[in-house]
């Protein structure tokens, strides 16, 4: 596993790539929710009340934590959504609302 600190406008956030075989994991998290790429059901984490995104990258797969800020959301549980998330924006957007 991989770790990398993501400066914000206010505050920092833990960047991680699992390397899973061919593809890696990657998620980044604040002190208050992540964003993580394709193999995160962020709907599961919403039953611990865990604000999580999904987001998709739009030219192939999610390889390291810059591809995951740049990319889209795709997903955001309620969590998430109280919090402003909204589809569309790009995960660093997103990580700045966690």
């Amino acid at each position: 596993m991989i770790h990398q600190k993501v400066q914000l406008s206010k505050k920092q956030a833990d960047g991680y790539i699992t390397p899973l075989g061919t593809v890696n994991m990657v998620n980044a998290m604040t002190d208050v929710g992540m964003v993580c790429c394709g193999v995160f059901d962020v709907g599961a984490m919403e039953g611990f009340g865990y604000p999580a995104v999904k987001v998709k990258g739009s030219s192939g797969p999610i390889a390291n934590v810059d591809d995951l800020l740049k990319a889209n959301v795709i997903e955001a549980n309620p969590s998430a959504e109280k919090l402003g998330v909204k589809v569309g924006i790009t995960g660093r957007d997103a990580l700045e609302l966690l």
